[in-house]
C-alpha cells in the first residue's frame, strides 16, 4: 500500500455535520484525525465487515458510547454501553468470543465506586448484540491494575492482560478469573537521554496474525513533552511468552516537536479491509492540547514478520481503507432543540452522582435541577467538539432562584464562561469569578448567551432577545486549558451548568464550526 501521496503538509480536514472536521476527504484518501476531539484510548473490535470503536470516558455519564463503521473513517454512534457512573473509567478492550460481546472496563474509583477507597478495579459487561443491551458490571476481584487486553491464546484459554505487563486467566465464559495475576514481561526501554514524561509501561493490546502473537504496549507517559508517549512491539509464539522486542522499537513515536501530532501513542494492530493492516491510536494535536487526545489511524506494514507504521507523521492524506458502502456521514450535529434525550450520545455529565441523569428532563427544553454552589460542583452538562475554531449559542431560562450559564469547561479548576442569576452577571476565568470585573449585563431571568472559541481566543455575547448582542466586556486566552496544566486528562468542552437552588430551562443549542 502506497502512502507516498503527493499534497503539502497544510491539507484541511474534510467538512461535515455543522462544518465539523472529518478525515474522509471524498476522493479515496483521508486526513487525520479520524475522530477529531477528545477521543483517547481507542478500544476497536473487528466483527466481519462491521467495525466496532470507544474511548476512554472517564467520570462523563453516560459513558462509553459504541461507534460503529465499515469503512473505518465514517462512524455513526450506536449509544453508551454504560448507563450509570461506576467511577473514573481508563482504557477499556472489547472483545467478541462464542457470539457474545465483551467490554472489560477498568476503573479508578470515585465517590460513586461501591468502596471508594480502594485501588484500581477491572469490571466486565457482556451484551448479545452491541447495541446492547449491556449487563450489570461484574467486578472481576483484579486491584491495581488498568488497561486490559484481552486474548484467546493458542491453548484456547482466555487471559487478560493488563498495565505492568501482567496477565490473568479468566474463565471459559469470561466473567471471572481462573487463577492469579502474574507479571510477564518487562517491557522494551527507550535510552535514558529520550524526552520523555516517565517510562509507564501500559496499554497492551494483543493480536494475532499467522503464527505469532503481538504484544502492543504504550511507554512514555500520555501527556508531558511532545516526544514522550510512543508505540513499543513484541511478539511470541504463544502468550506464554518469550516475547521478542521489535528490533525497530518503537514503531510509532513523535521524534520532534514541529510534528502535526504529539504524545502519539496506546495502539492497537487490527487487520481491516480487503487484508490491510491499521493502527490506531491517541495524540495531541500540535498546538491545540485542549482538545484532548484524538484518535488517529496509520497504515500498517510487514517485514520479517514485523509490523512498520507506513503514515510517516501523518501530515499528509493517506490512501482510505475502503470505499464507502453508503452515505459519507461521520459523526452527530452537536446543535440541539432539546426535543428528544441525546445523554450517552450527545451530552455527558462531568463527575456526577450515582442518580445525576434525575436532574435533567424534557419540557419545553432542557429542564435541569441545580447542583451544588458554583460551576465548579454543579457536574455541568459536557459535549465533545474537535473544531480549532467553533461558536455555541444557548437560550436560558432562569426558574426558582437558580444561577445558570454557559461555559467552556476543562474540569472543575479551570473553566471560562458566563452565569447569570437574574440580578447579576458573573464572569468566570481560569475557574473562578472575575473578582474585578462586574459585566453590566442586565437583570432578567431569560438571557441568550452565546461563546466564540477562536483557536484559543474567547469571546463571549449575551442577548436579552437573541437579535441584538452585546460583547463581553473581557475576552481570554484559554490555550493553557490542557492537562499540562491542569494535570488531568480531560478537554475543553461547551457545558450548561446550573447551580444554587431551583433549575433552569435551556432552548435551542447550537454549535457551527468556524472553519466550514
Amino acid at each position: 500500500m502506497s502512502t507516498g501521496l503527493d499534497a503539502p503538509s497544510t491539507v484541511r480536514s474534510a467538512r461535515g455535520i455543522e462544518g465539523q472536521r472529518k478525515a474522509d476527504l471524498g476522493n479515496r484518501t483521508f486526513i487525520n484525525p479520524v475522530f477529531a476531539g477528545d477521543h483517547p484510548d481507542p478500544a476497536i473490535l473487528r466483527d466481519g465487515n462491521d467495525y466496532y470503536l470507544t474511548f476512554s470516558s472517564f467520570e462523563s455519564t453516560p459513558g462509553l458510547i459504541i461507534w460503529h463503521s465499515q469503512d473505518l473513517l465514517n462512524w455513526k454512534p450506536l449509544g453508551p454501553a454504560l448507563p450509570e457512573p461506576i467511577g473514573n473509567v481508563f482504557a477499556v478492550d472489547m472483545c467478541k468470543v462464542d457470539g457474545r460481546y465483551f467490554i472489560y472496563v477498568p476503573i479508578i474509583p470515585t465517590a460513586v465506586s461501591p468502596d471508594p477507597s480502594a485501588p484500581p478495579q477491572i469490571y466486565v459487561i457482556h451484551a448479545e448484540n452491541m447495541q446492547g443491551p449491556w449487563s450489570e458490571p461484574i467486578n472481576l476481584g483484579i486491584s491495581g491494575h488498568i488497561d486490559p487486553g484481552h486474548v484467546v491464546g493458542e491453548d484456547g484459554h482466555r487471559y487478560l492482560f493488563l498495565s505492568g505487563v501482567s496477565r490473568v486467566r479468566l474463565s471459559t465464559d469470561g466473567l471471572a478469573t481462573d487463577g492469579p495475576v502474574e507479571h510477564v514481561y518487562d517491557g522494551w526501554r527507550y535510552p535514558d537521554d529520550w524526552v520523555t514524561e516517565a517510562y509507564a509501561l501500559e496499554g497492551p493490546k494483543l493480536t494475532r496474525r499467522a503464527d505469532w502473537f503481538y504484544l502492543t504496549t504504550a511507554v512514555g507517559g500520555t501527556a508531558g513533552p511532545p516526544t514522550g508517549h510512543m508505540v513499543t512491539v513484541a511478539r511470541s509464539r504463544s502468550v506464554n511468552g518469550p516475547w521478542e522486542d521489535c528490533p525497530a522499537n518503537p514503531i510509532i513515536r513523535t521524534w520532534d516537536a514541529s510534528e502535526p501530532w504529539w504524545s502519539k501513542g496506546h495502539a492497537t494492530l487490527f487487520e481491516g479491509p480487503n487484508g490491510q493492516w491499521w493502527s490506531i491510536y491517541h495524540g495531541y494535536e500540535n498546538g491545540f492540547t485542549t482538545l484532548g487526545r484524538q484518535t488517529l489511524l496509520e497504515p500498517i506494514e510487514w517485514d520479517d514478520d514485523w509490523p512498520r507504521a507506513a503514515g510517516s507523521d501523518l501530515s499528509r492524506p493517506l490512501p482510505a481503507p475502503t470505499e464507502p458502502s453508503g452515505e459519507r456521514s461521520h459523526g452527530i450535529p452537536l446543535s440541539d432543540d432539546f426535543t428528544e434525550e441525546r445523554f450517552g450520545i450527545q451530552w455527558s455529565f462531568h463527575a456526577p452522582s450515582k442518580d445525576e441523569y434525575l436532574r435533567a428532563s424534557l419540557d419545553d427544553g432542557l429542564v435541569l435541577q441545580a447542583r451544588g454552589t458554583s460551576p465548579s460542583d454543579s457536574s455541568p452538562l459536557t459535549c465533545i467538539v474537535g473544531d480549532r475554531r467553533y461558536e455555541i449559542s444557548v437560550e436560558m431560562e432562569l426558574l426558582g432562584g437558580a444561577q445558570a450559564g454557559l461555559l467552556l469547561y476543562y474540569s472543575d479548576r479551570l473553566f471560562c464562561g458566563m452565569g447569570h442569576d437574574g440580578d447579576r452577571m458573573t464572569s468566570y476565568r481560569a475557574g473562578r469569578p472575575v473578582p474585578y470585573w462586574q459585566e453590566p449585563a442586565p437583570s432578567t431571568n431569560v438571557l441568550h448567551l452565546r461563546i466564540v472559541n477562536d483557536e484559543h481566543i474567547v469571546t463571549q455575547y449575551y442577548s436579552t432577545d437573541g437579535t441584538t448582542w452585546t460583547r463581553h466586556g473581557l475576552r481570554y486566552d484559554v490555550t493553557g486549558f490542557n492537562t499540562n496544566t491542569a494535570d488531568e486528562l480531560l478537554s475543553l468542552r461547551p457545558a450548561l451548568y446550573v447551580a444554587g437552588t431551583g433549575h433552569a430551562r435551556f432552548r435551542n443549542f447550537q454549535y457551527r464550526s468556524l472553519d466550514a
